[in-house]
């Protein structure tokens, strides 16, 4: 099958992790192209069903066009670490999902298929390996996923973010592995913290504390702020992303009322969020790779609530204490994630200079090099 040098696609999908540094990577691309006059059209496979199209479709580069022409959606499956039925039924979906990407690759005849990990990526991954379509796929945790384990078997490249990534792999695999760092969307080195301030309508002298729990939210940390809002709000204004998924709107709404300004819940922010991580003083967090590294990228000191124990694999755990261990995050793991422990954590937060010294200690982590630049290079050369 003759490919088509013009057109190029990109895969990844499940949540936001896997979608926006793809999205960052699509930016970029689409920057060297206009650079060379080129043309390029640039395709998303994801899932047919929750965030992955609306996230895509709502993506604009820093030209404020659309990363990508097209979205299109497939059946998903995913594989569990435990016993559940739907491991059986999704088998099913999966199947349908590669020859529903096949039908599309073989239609777009793409230069070559970016993969940014994900359960919804390995389908089309094993579909272009089968047309014959180069497959580059971006690990951004310290150990390989399923997904990227099963993708990189029909890769030409892998990237990932850690020298300690590729060192865990053998010998033969390590000649097939680029360190690139984290892609980071180029609209959140272009942030504006008065503009996030603007948004969120802050005028208190009071540090500002951004929770997130990722694009879904996070349970465990919902309720350990709610628990604390008394202290919280007595020293930080406290800015909370709830998640679409674990949110509760009584609570949120009574809460805002209370602490008339110095509680904002947010179940989801989306344009303004590059904005509003710029605004931030101090971040709490789960640890999932793109969260940490957007913060990372704006210097932010960060509290880190890693998810952890069964259902996981670990990968936050590995990124927060990569963190920790360059003293560019407190974390709290585990059963360590309690009232007392979070308050003695973000009291130290409360000291301008202790923030200081942790946003210089993040700044060496993020370096000069930007990711998604490196990445996009790469691919542009296989045009």
């Amino acid at each position: 099958m003759k490919l088509n040098q013009n057109v190029v696609a990109f895969t990844g999908g499940g949540t936001g992790g896997h979608i926006y540094p793809g999205l960052a990577v699509a930016d970029e691309l689409r920057a060297l192209a206009q650079k060379e006059n080129k043309q390029i059209t640039i395709n998303w496979i994801g899932c047919s069903k929750g965030m992955d199209g609306q996230l895509v479709k709502k993506a604009v580069g820093p030209d404020g066009k659309p990363t990508a022409d097209a979205f299109y959606g497939i059946p998903s499956g995913k594989l569990r670490r435990y016993f559940s039925w739907q491991n059986f039924t999704d088998l099913f979906r999966i199947i349908g999902g590669y020859f529903a990407s096949r039908r599309i690759l073989k239609k777009l005849r793409p230069a070559f298929l970016f993969s940014k990990g994900g359960f919804v990526s390995v389908p089309p991954v094993l579909a272009a390996k089968h047309l014959g379509i180069p497959v580059f796929t971006h690990e951004c945790d310290f150990t390989l996923g399923l997904a990227n384990r099963l993708n990189f078997k029909s890769a030409k490249t892998m990237f990932v973010s850690y020298e300690e990534t590729r060192n865990r792999l053998a010998q033969a695999d390590q000649e097939r592995v680029v360190v690139t760092g984290n892609p980071v969307r180029p609209v959140i080195y272009k942030a504006d913290a008065a503009a996030g301030k603007r948004f969120l309508e802050i005028t208190a002298d009071k540090p500002i504390l951004l929770v997130l729990g990722g694009s879904s939210g996070a349970r465990q940390i919902n309720e350990l702020v709610w628990a604390n809002l008394d202290w919280l709000c007595q020293h930080f204004t406290v800015v909370h992303q709830t998640g679409l998924l674990n949110a509760d709107s009584t609570t949120e709404t009574t809460l805002k009322q209370k602490y008339n300004g110095s509680y904002k819940p947010y179940q989801f922010i989306y344009e303004q969020m590059p904005d509003v991580i710029a605004a931030a003083d101090v971040i709490l967090s789960r640890a999932g790779a793109n969260s940490i590294w957007e913060a990372a990228v704006l210097c932010k000191p960060m509290v880190l609530i890693p998810l952890c124990g069964s259902g996981t694999r670990g990968d936050q755990v590995d990124n927060a204490k990569f963190f920790e261990e360059q003293n560019a995050a407190v974390v709290l793991l585990g059963q360590d994630a309690n009232d007392q422990n979070l308050k003695t954590a973000l009291e130290k937060m409360c000291d301008s200079q202790t923030r200081a010294d942790y946003s210089e200690n993040v700044k060496k982590l993020a370096g000069s090099i930007k990711p998604a630049e490196k990445i996009a290079q790469i691919l542009y050369n296989q045009l």
